[in-house]
């Protein structure tokens, strides 16, 4: 069995040891074990949902190739995804999905599909830009981290960021590129009241002053606020409503002498339903029955209800239409407008360009590039991975 599972790990592009439990790898080797599972099966059909969302770009072009060489050993694969160009590369035959029913079907041999095809066909108009414009006005800094260094929660003698310094003014997009493994959700949970890693040292200032990030209710008081990656497990109680789950983090918001006012939590709910445009039958909707896209913007109501100074976005997009994915860039440029500072952790190159002013770049657990955005390019970016790789 773990012979075969090598094998099986292999064909996919990880070198875990088998015995390696789950919980103790990101959600993109999650994702691979899950495409090594489907294979162990010797399917004639292997469907696959997203699976490259939780991948980086060299780990995604990695997947596509083995479909195509599936695909030679004769091997039928149906992709579901919203990274167009990965659909354009691999597919034959591209359908169009919206509001649950069949838009088109393309066929990839008879002409030439652009991504902005697919995108009419998805939106049901032409989208001229696929990032909304936005005029930097950037003030003074308003968030710094300085020195950071956390451990592995489990390997207490491996360090999952290290010496980590960086800032963020206020009215800024930062966004922080790395490969899978690279440290920046781990980063970025330890930060936020250490809910991520053990003997945690550093130092946090908001607006200017030493912040207490020590525990998750300390980062939501000084200002902070994290959207996960992982909206389903992290971000949201799922058998709950939209109402309860946009209020989950500021209960003192809707509360007086310690009872919730179920009338401010209503409007409330609805305030933001209606801002972020939430697309649910009401406010008492289970969230579990939301298309991810509303999910997701469920959980950006509940960060945007406790009104944090600095929000930190991870993998905000993630398995996400293009249309919501737009809402939510917008959503992002109203925030900076306000004054407000963010942080953008995306495995999508083109997404930290097209949204973000600056650029950290990060590879174990330690920055090792910091550009503007007029700079940066995605040849720049992979490039200081991997001279920081060689040095290592």
């Amino acid at each position: 069995a773990t012979r075969r599972t090598t094998e099986l790990l292999a064909k996919v592009g990880l070198k875990e040891n088998p015995s390696t439990l789950i919980t103790n790898i990101g959600v993109g080797k999650q994702q691979l074990v899950e495409i090594a599972k489907a294979l162990s099966k010797k399917v004639k059909l292997l469907i696959l949902d997203e699976p490259t969302a939780s991948l980086n770009e060299s780990d995604s072009n990695a997947l596509l190739d083995l479909l195509l060489e599936f695909k030679k050993q004769g091997l039928t694969s149906i992709i579901i995804s919203h990274k167009l160009n990965e659909i354009s590369r691999v597919a034959d035959k591209i359908t169009v999905l919206r509001d649950g029913a069949t838009v088109e079907t393309l066929d990839c041999h008879a002409e030439t599909i652009s991504e902005a095809r697919i995108i009419r066909g998805m939106v049901g108009r032409e989208l001229s830009d696929r990032f909304p414009k936005r005029v930097p006005k950037i003030g003074e800094t308003i968030f710094e981290v300085r020195n950071w260094t956390a451990y592995h929660p489990i390997h207490s003698d491996r360090k999952i960021s290290n010496g980590i310094n960086l800032n963020v003014k206020r009215g800024e997009v930062v966004g922080i590129a790395g490969l899978m493994g690279a440290g920046r959700t781990e980063f970025a949970m330890s930060v936020f009241g250490h809910s991520y890693g053990q003997k945690i040292s550093g130092e946090v200032l908001i607006n200017g002053k030493p912040a207490d990030v020590s525990n998750v209710e300390r980062a939501i008081k000084s200002g902070l606020a994290y959207v996960t990656e992982d909206r389903k497990q992290l971000g949201l109680v799922l058998i709950n409503n939209v109402m309860h789950n946009t209020t989950l983090a500021n209960h003192k918001g809707i509360s007086k002498n310690f009872v919730i006012d179920e009338h401010t939590e209503r409007k409330a709910a609805n305030e933001y339903r209606q801002k972020l445009r939430i697309r649910t039958p009401s406010i008492y909707q289970d969230v579990v029955n939301l298309s991810g896209g509303n999910q997701q913007k469920v959980v950006l109501a509940k960060w945007l209800f406790a009104n944090p100074d600095v929000l930190i976005l991870d993998e905000p997009t993630r398995g996400i239409d293009v249309g919501a994915k737009y809402e939510i860039y917008t959503i992002v440029n109203d925030l900076v407008a306000a004054g407000k500072a963010v942080i953008f952790i995306s495995s999508e190159m083109p997404e930290l360009l097209g949204t973000c002013d600056r650029i950290y770049v990060m590879n174990e657990g330690a920055i090792v590039a910091e550009m503007p955005v007029a700079e940066a390019s995605q040849e720049n970016i992979m490039g200081a991975i991997m001279r920081s790789g060689e040095k290592v």
